[in-house]
């Protein structure tokens, strides 16, 4: 079987569907082995380690790929790849290859239900893929049960043709010594301990909301720990960006630092207003560190019984949350335990296989 992945998220500025692109593609080509052959659209590999500043394929590739890209989704013009069998295609992708099965992935649908947290643009662009890709795709990956109820019911697809496969999670997360948290540790100076939020800064991860909450936590507490924010700026009002400025923000951090930042910390706090999955929840589980998320969306889905769940929408369900499991270390160590156990069902490795045998069953 000959398999195109349209790799065009490792060619941009991006996060989680880069790191799903990034991770998906290298397990997949792993569990391929010599059976099937993974080839990459719009330009071949090999692709540098994963970067969500920079493109991945140099600025040649990057600009030769760009330029092919928007000119096959300009022309409409029908193309075909010789044998290819299956074409899985992103939300970049406007004229996918005929006669190869179509694929995509469906990662949330934000863009539907709380428009307003994303720019017009975004929204456009991801709405058109579900009308054009999504509804003639022949088989469908969704990331997540809750995200396949809101796909099927917003969309309107038939059931059969979507099938939840849960991303993985990196395996040094899964790895983690003190020695690499001591070394992170000392390398961005974060010498108290910490409440750690991670993701892009952009309203849907309600980062107002938990700042909010921290502001309003005891005293003592607030003098105990400080509160850390991993991820670039995104789309947040001005507002938002200055207070998140005005704690310790670390900026963008990149893969190889990422695991020991979370393990090191005292809690992950999530509470965010949407996910499709929620990357930084699974990863915090696997490293061992208690998590704080929202009891909305998928999140009460991929946290199971490891996290302590609240109502986003509610400062005082945050703040509340974030002072029991901070003056509860025993809490702390239970739900770091179970997160362990929860996290072992999201490796790449399984979600590869299970990708490759839905491909199989299409063809």
């Amino acid at each position: 079987m000959r398999i195109g992945i349209d790799c065009v998220p490792l060619l941009l500025r991006s996060a989680g569907v880069k790191s799903y692109t990034y991770y998906w593609l290298d397990s997949l080509r792993r569990e391929a082995g010599e059976r099937d052959a993974i080839l990459t659209f719009p330009v071949p590999g090999p692709f540098s380690a994963i970067d969500h500043e920079h493109s991945m394929a140099g600025l040649v590739r990057t600009v030769a790929g760009i330029a092919l890209l928007h000119g096959l989704n300009a022309s409409r013009l029908p193309w075909t790849y010789p044998g290819l069998d299956v074409f899985h295609a992103s939300t970049h992708w406007r004229n996918p290859p005929r006669l190869a099965k179509l694929t995509t992935t469906i990662h949330d649908m934000t863009c539907w239900i709380m428009p307003e947290l994303h720019s017009k643009a975004n929204v456009a662009a991801t709405r058109y893929v579900g009308e054009h890709i999504a509804k003639r795709a022949d088989g469908i990956l969704a990331v997540s049960e809750n995200t396949r109820r809101d796909a099927i019911e917003i969309l309107d697809l038939d059931p059969k043709r979507i099938k939840v496969v849960y991303p993985g999670v990196p395996e040094p997360f899964f790895d983690v010594t003190a020695e690499d948290v001591h070394a992170v540790r000392a390398k961005y100076g974060l010498d108290r301990p910490y409440i750690l939020s991670v993701g892009t800064v952009e309203p849907r991860k309600n980062i107002s909301g938990l700042l909010a909450a921290c502001a309003a936590l005891s005293p003592t507490t607030r003098e105990q720990y400080e509160l850390v924010v991993a991820g670039p700026i995104g789309w947040a009002d001005p507002a938002t960006v200055a207070k998140v400025r005005s704690v310790r923000y670390l900026g963008y951090v990149g893969e190889a630092a990422l695991p020991a930042i979370t393990a090191g910390a005292t809690v992950l706090a999530y509470p965010s207003l949407y996910e499709g999955f929620g990357l930084p929840v699974a990863q915090a589980m696997a490293a061992g560190t208690a998590v704080l998320t929202s009891n909305v969306a998928s999140l009460p889905e991929i946290a199971g019984n490891a996290a302590l769940l609240v109502d986003p929408h509610s400062t005082t369900e945050i703040r509340d949350g974030l002072e029991r499991l901070l003056t509860s270390p025993s809490l702390c160590e239970r739900l770091g335990g179970a997160g362990r156990v929860r996290a072992r069902q999201f490796h790449w490795h399984t979600s590869a296989r299970a990708s490759l045998d839905w491909f199989r069953q299409l063809v």
